[in-house]
């Protein structure tokens, strides 16, 4: 069975990029378009690790962050934010709010999988 990956994204290409690039890599990729599905489905699936872009509607992905983390069942699920924000600051507020990982978009495709995996392994060998 294949490790399961949720993605939390609302952007149609970042979502397709990332299901590609993961699926390519032998991932099962989960799919939620908005914040409070995101959390429904981590909820109900338990996923290997969530990307989670932080700029959704509704919610934005720090709230979404706090409220995996809030879940007990959760607490071990690596969660690494892929988002363009890149301000000064932007990294912290987001590791602040419960993500073990932040990557940059846009993101290199050669570069991604070798990036979340080294994320997931620090989470899981903590």
């Amino acid at each position: 069975m294949s490790k399961q990956i949720l993605i939390i994204e609302d952007n149609e290409q970042n979502m397709y990029m990332l299901t590609y690039l993961l699926e390519c890599s032998g991932y099962e990729v989960l799919q939620s378009y908005s914040g409070e599905d995101g959390i429904t489905s981590a909820a109900k699936t338990t996923p290997y690790a969530v990307l989670l872009d932080i700029q959704l509607p509704e919610m934005d992905g720090y709230t979404v962050a706090v409220k995996l983390r809030e879940n007990k069942k959760l607490s071990a699920v690596p969660i690494i934010a892929v988002t363009s924000f890149a301000m000064m600051g932007d990294k912290e507020r987001v590791l602040a709010s419960g993500a073990d990982g932040y990557i940059e978009k846009p993101i290199d495709p050669d570069n991604f999988i070798a990036e979340m995996e080294a994320v997931i392994s620090q989470k899981r060998n903590s």
